[in-house]
């Protein structure tokens, strides 16, 4: 295959799906979208209780994490998306997209008109929310919102139990006040994943101009001098070549477009040249200032099945997946991270620090601890919003089929440390207000203990592991390790953008999707010359 098109997307995930759609918008624009792994057929996929059986398997990228230094030198499984619509198919789907702050913060970091004033129209245009509307939520956006129809009693009682701990209820997280306690929105619609598959890219394959395939691995991009002009691929045992007349645009991800940025030969000249790559251009910065939340879990066991490990047993997982298939509603409607809180390590903080994830059941992702067969559990899951580790994704050699080296450094910062026990300490003193007391029979690990300080330092070390958020490796700025300009284009070089998670200058503090989807429509914009 040797063929021509003006705009060549790399990555098929949540960003990539929404280029596609906006780039094909123009009938006279040939758009290319190239993705790794397969179609969205799987029928997990659009379950919304299905996450939690895409946390490994061949939907990811079997990544683990280089030991880790600060967390007992584990090595971290460490989920990145395999499949069309990258994480936006297999996360958990909560919607939440920050603080206000945070996008201010980009703003000072060196990437002017990313500050919260000039990037909301695009979170609203994305948003099709179907319960909130007005000035902070968007209602005709491909990006399906929806709240839960009938969250479980667990996950009423955790938020009945913040709000015992002095927590303020909030049924929008993305509203004006980000503080508080409540039920998630989901990007659930008629009671199925919404992903930008779903949302963006499916209304747009009807289209002629639009190509895309799947099953195709990216081994390279081209170069004629500093221009990028073509994506060299491996796909059903042969290699093909094809050339982008416009624009390249990345949208791999924060693992996979650093790693493919310098197999090309763009990235820190001396480790390129560790493995033998010819340097396209030197950029310090590419694979670098890798930043993930590091989620510690804390699990209870329950007096009476109160939970979804309920359906663990066939008879109850018949009667879960009938319930569906007949009336599009039932347990297979949720997806058990159904709770969530934002609140504050440290009161004199400006916006909150920590964010709680609430799951009504137990050992639902991979990884993570579960009860004894035959009780059922619920898990409340922590993290540090704004942590200041840093890490950085190295190559292991130069042949595109070796995994990358991953390194998060979680915990290498004391304060990250501080605020991720500061989140152990709440998690157990909301267990243990009257509303969720009711339902626990056991806390795991922890039971009616007092830890001390050193227990919880050892808990975190050893039992937190990612978020799946991982931000910041080709950071958008104007310094010395900054990889994208403000419009994305990649410093010293033509033709081609980034385009995903890894342009953050920071990480955001909450989950990362929506964030990502955002940057994929002011990207759409750039590229088009409409911003």
């Amino acid at each position: 295959m040797k063929q021509g098109f003006d705009y060549i997307i790399v990555g098929g995930g949540s960003a990539g799906c929404v280029l596609a759609a906006h780039l094909s918008e123009n009938p006279e624009a040939r758009v290319c979208l190239i993705e790794a792994g397969k179609k969205d057929t799987n029928p997990l996929i659009h379950m919304p209780i299905g996450f939690a059986k895409m946390t490994t398997g061949p939907l990811t990228w079997g990544l683990t994490t280089a030991p880790q230094k600060y967390a007992n030198n584990r090595e971290i499984p460490y989920v990145q998306a395999k499949v069309l619509g990258g994480g936006s198919s297999i996360n958990a789907e909560v919607f939440t997209r920050g603080h206000p702050s945070d996008y201010d913060r980009w703003a000072d970091e060196g990437a002017d008109g990313w500050a919260f004033k000039d990037i909301k129209k695009y979170l609203l245009r994305s948003e099709g929310n179907t319960f909130l509307a007005g000035s902070w939520h968007g209602t005709d956006g491909p990006q399906g919102v929806s709240n839960l129809s009938t969250p479980s009693s667990v996950s009423r009682a955790f938020v009945q139990s913040c709000q015992e701990l002095g927590m303020p209820y909030n049924p929008d997280f993305n509203g004006p006040v980000q503080e508080g306690t409540g039920i998630y929105q989901m990007t659930i619609k008629d009671n199925r994943r919404c992903s930008t598959a779903k949302g963006y890219l499916k209304p747009a394959l009807k289209r002629g101009n639009l190509r895309v395939i799947t099953n195709a691995q990216v081994l390279r991009i081209l170069f004629t001098g500093s221009r990028a002009t073509g994506v060299k691929f491996a796909a059903e045992g042969r290699t093909y070549t094809v050339q982008a007349d416009q624009e390249i645009v990345v949208t791999s991800g924060a693992i996979g477009t650093p790693k493919l940025l310098m197999l090309s030969g763009v990235g820190p000249a001396a480790h390129l040249q560790q493995h033998g790559i010819d340097v396209v251009r030197d950029l310090p910065g590419v694979g670098e200032n890798l930043q993930d939340h590091f989620g510690i879990d804390i699990v209870a066991e329950l007096k009476n099945h109160d939970s979804f490990n309920k359906y663990n047993k066939l008879p109850w997982m018949f009667w879960a997946g009938l319930q569906y298939a007949m009336f599009n509603s039932g347990p297979v409607a949720s997806n058990v991270v159904e709770a969530g809180a934002f609140w504050y390590s440290d009161k004199k903080s400006p916006c909150p620090d920590l964010q709680f994830h609430f799951l009504a059941g137990a050992g639902a992702e991979a990884g993570v601890c579960s009860v004894p067969k035959g009780i059922s559990g619920i898990t409340l899951n922590s993290y540090t919003l704004r942590p200041k580790s840093r890490g950085t994704v190295k190559l292991k050699s130069a042949d595109p089929a070796d995994k990358p080296i991953v390194d998060p450094n979680f915990l290498a910062h004391p304060d990250d440390l501080h605020v991720s026990c500061e989140g152990i300490k709440l998690s157990l003193d909301i267990f243990r207000q009257h509303s969720l007391r009711k339902y626990i029979d056991k806390i795991s690990f922890f039971g009616e203990n007092k830890p001390d300080a050193e227990m919880f330092q050892n808990y975190a070390r050893q039992h937190g592991r990612t978020s799946y958020h991982p931000t910041c490796t080709c950071k958008m700025g104007r310094d010395n390790m900054s990889v994208v300009d403000p419009e994305l284009r990649i410093h010293g070089l033509d033709g081609i953008r980034i385009c995903d998670s890894s342009v953050m200058p920071s990480i955001i503090g909450s989950n990362t999707n929506a964030p990502t989807i955002m940057i994929a429509e002011r990207a759409a914009d750039l590229i088009r010359g409409n911003a």
